[in-house]
């Protein structure tokens, strides 16, 4: 058996799936202690550890000890003379127009930073040498100040030569066996010391949190018994065994959203459908994806509570538009919703879990979209009267019906999302309505339709068991790792050799990486240099397969470097302006073995009666169906409520439905629309 377990932000999620089926559970999660909610996963699944072949995990762990502050006292060790690296940080503003608007507060406090005395040059040469004994002297006496649990080390220009970064951890280490030491030469050995600075700081901010968090689970796996393989969900849409998670701790920061992207991919693959757009909307926010002939965009840098976090991941954008998502009335009088989101604790009103906030799920339970008794396949009881309770307050501000202001609640969360895809799509020169729209999470099927309307999309595809799609995505991962570095190098006759060699040197030490982590099978490479011209800010990335790399010259590798400057700038010329190569990544896959077939799980029975949804200021009836229920190759035409075991589908008037072999459901609108 193979068995994923997702935790998010309301509900932890699982799917098992072996030789007799699949097997599906979904529970609360438990925010203050979420390895349990992933232990009341396998209860509810009835599964026993001893079955357990491989167990796939995702956690949102990494992520919340950030944005919480919740991380633990961490020392900076940096170059004499960078102490203020992370408070002067960049000159931009976020916010243009706040009068006081003030730059991310850093994890650590300024009496954290550790000058350190030594200095190498961007050439990777010497100039002051590290002293042990001066700097251990040092750190006996400012590691002793405060109860530190972790340091931080980034020293300048560390990234061409980490020797100094390698004998400082070996002195903390040694005179401070407790703490744990995170280097940037192994975080992050890429340019641009701010960004480097952050990303090695956040990073062993979290690592005993995230350390902890591994060892509770991985200390109740073995007094059960489990035999199996246990590994982890990064941010890049691989996963790893546990022990890469404690070097490297931000590679998990968005392991959920990252495990939905990948079984998007895999289960749309299965017909014959590669250019997506994923849409995974939980209980908490919405992440969404542009998949371009099965590959997910991968960003090499993004932030996390305003502060950078620079390692190669998956290219989602995030909005606080889920199920649990609060609505409010902003200082305007204008009506929002998000990021302020109910969570699992206490959650939507209608759970009745002592939640007193108007939320998007009880915007639907109220316009009919939900259906109590269908909710999770009637497992789950709904109180509707507690979420009219909840929206009152709202419809008298506004003068309108209970009704009128839950439909307009959903349709400000669809608005968000809209954005957030036009963001991915629309603002980077591609155009949505040339992809397929791939909803799952809880909400994301009942939202699908009227944002694909929107955008222009006429082809929505809802995956099995849709609500739980992320889960099944932590078995569908490939084990994956990413190794990034900064050299530059001037592109002319000699640079096809150089990359060529780079990329071998850097193959090498991920082969022994792998093998140290007990990683064995075929090897999948692939290769992407970030390019510019000379005198240019910032670079785009170019890919490369093997093959094209092992045959590479100097006028192929300008022309692709110019087709790429061309797709995100428009303009871009082969003439006289100088190329630099300045970073290389690397990606090395090694496939798992592939996965029995995806089927619905999840059988119940519904009234034979049809629903009534407050929509636009009229009701209007829609047939109510189980998926189930609907035969492979036979299609429904809107308006229907299609109702899962773990999520609902809305198929509004001028659609049509149809499973196909793979057991997908395929939502098609009317041409004439």
């Amino acid at each position: 058996m193979r068995v994923g377990v997702e935790v998010g932000g309301t509900f932890t999620d699982l799917v098992a799936i072996d030789g007799d089926g699949v097997r599906i559970a979904k529970v609360p999660s438990v925010p203050a202690r979420p390895d349990e909610g992933v232990f009341a996963a396998l209860e509810a699944g009835a599964i026993a550890l001893n079955d357990i072949e491989e167990l796939v995990h995702g956690s949102t762990v990494a992520t919340n000890a950030v944005l919480e502050r919740k991380g633990r006292p961490t020392a900076f060790l940096v170059t004499a003379g960078f102490r203020d690296i992370l408070f002067l940080q960049r000159q931009s503003r976020t916010r243009i127009y706040d009068l006081a608007y003030a730059k991310p507060k850093p994890l650590v406090d300024r009496r954290d930073c550790i000058e350190i005395e030594e200095r190498v040059d961007a050439n990777g040469d010497v100039i002051t040498p590290l002293d042990p004994e001066r700097a251990a002297h040092q750190l006996a006496r400012s590691l002793a100040e405060r109860p530190y649990e972790a340091v931080a080390i980034c020293l300048l220009n560390s990234y061409v030569n980490p020797a100094h970064e390698t004998a400082l951890a070996r002195l903390v280490r040694r005179d401070f066996p407790g703490l744990t030491v995170t280097c940037s030469s192994d975080v992050s050995r890429e340019f641009r010391e701010f960004e480097r600075a952050s990303t090695t700081t956040l990073a062993a901010y979290i690592q005993p949190v995230v350390d902890g968090y591994l060892s509770r689970i991985e200390e109740r796996l073995g007094q059960q018994q489990f035999q199996g393989r246990f590994s982890v969900m990064q941010s890049n849409g691989g996963r790893l065994p546990p022990e890469a998670m404690r070097r490297n701790p931000v590679t998990a920061l968005f392991s959920g959203p990252a495990a939905g992207v990948v079984g998007a991919v895999k289960q749309a693959g299965l017909s014959g459908h590669s250019d997506l757009i994923s849409l995974d909307m939980g209980g908490t926010s919405t992440d969404v994806c542009l998949i371009a002939d099965g590959n997910p965009e991968i960003a090499g840098e993004t932030e996390i509570g305003g502060l950078p976090v620079r390692t190669p991941m998956l290219d989602i954008v995030t909005v606080g538009a889920g199920g649990g998502s609060n609505v409010w009335v902003d200082d305007g009088g204008m009506l929002r919703v998000g990021p302020m989101s109910s969570g699992a604790d206490p959650g939507p009103a209608c759970y009745g879990r002592g939640g007193t906030a108007p939320t998007i799920t009880d915007a639907h339970v109220i316009r009919g979209s939900i259906q109590p008794h269908a909710f999770l396949g009637g497992k789950m009881t709904i109180d509707a009267e507690r979420s009219h309770r909840v929206f009152e307050p709202l419809a008298r501000r506004f003068g309108m019906s209970v009704e009128a202001i839950a439909d307009s609640a959903i349709r400000v969360a669809d608005s968000n999302v809209v954005r957030a895809i036009q963001l991915i799509s629309t603002e980077r020169g591609r155009d949505p309505r040339d992809y397929m729209l791939v909803p799952f999470g809880g909400a994301g099927p009942l939202h699908a339709a009227r944002i694909a309307e929107e955008l222009g999309v006429r082809s929505i595809l809802v995956p099995p068991n849709a609500g739980v799609l992320s889960a099944y995505g932590l078995l569908a991962a490939d084990y994956v790792r990413y190794a990034a570095e900064t050299r530059r190098i001037p592109v002319d006759g000699t640079a096809p050799e150089k990359v060529r060699a780079t990329f071998e040197e850097i193959k090498q030490r991920e082969t022994q990486a792998l093998a140290e982590l007990g990683i064995d099978g075929r090897r999948v490479h692939g290769y992407a240099l970030g390019m510019r011209y000379v005198g240019q800010a910032y670079e785009v990335m170019v890919d490369f397969d093997a093959d094209t790399l092992q045959h590479l010259d100097t006028k192929d590798l300008i022309e692709r470097f110019v087709q790429c400057h061309r797709k995100v700038f428009l303009h871009g010329e082969t003439g006289s302006q100088r190329v630099e190569i300045v970073y290389f990544r690397l990606s090395t896959t090694v496939p798992t073995a592939a996965l029995p077939r995806f089927v619905e799980d999840g059988a119940f029975d519904l009234p034979a009666a049809d629903a009534e949804i407050f929509e636009a200021g009229e009701r209007k009836r829609y047939r109510l169906v189980t998926r189930l229920s609907l035969a492979p190759g036979t299609s429904l035409d809107g308006p229907a409520l299609i109702e899962e075991s773990t999520s609902t589908v809305l198929l509004p008037p001028r659609w049509r439905a149809e499973i196909d072999a793979n057991n997908n459901l395929l939502m098609q609108r009317n041409s004439d629309e």
